[in-house]
């Protein structure tokens, strides 16, 4: 059954890819744009190159356009919001706010080494 299934490796890889991206690129409109829901305030400083890094590196990242170093970016920028914002609030991710910082950190990290998958502009 496993190999059967392993044949759609590169569309399951896909899915993952467009699906984060669709999330990271929420975070990115919510800062810039106050779009799906407020942003606790404007975007400035470290916040603004957060956000876009999230709405181009996004875009870049849903179309599977540059994919891996958008993600390299993507995944370094999540690393350091987690260390910088989240960590010194609590040791455990759950009681700092931290775990969606940590999961786009490793998905971003394992498209660099994966590529895009299926279904992207730039196949490598």
């Amino acid at each position: 059954m496993f190999d059967r299934l392993s044949a759609y490796a590169p569309q399951a890889l896909a899915v993952l890819r467009i699906v984060a991206a669709l999330l990271f690129i929420e975070h990115g409109t919510q800062k810039l744009f106050g779009f799906p829901v407020p942003a606790m305030g404007p975007a400035e400083g470290l916040m603004l190159v957060a956000a876009l890094i999230e709405l181009i590196g996004g875009i870049l990242i849903l179309v599977g356009f540059f994919t891996r170093y958008a993600a390299f970016i993507a995944s370094g920028m999540c690393a350091a919001a987690y260390w910088m914002a989240h960590a010194p609030q609590s040791f455990w991710p759950v009681g700092n706010g931290g775990d969606a910082a940590i999961l786009f950190c490793f998905v971003f990290l394992y498209l660099v080494f994966a590529g895009p998958g299926a279904w992207s502009v730039n196949k490598k």
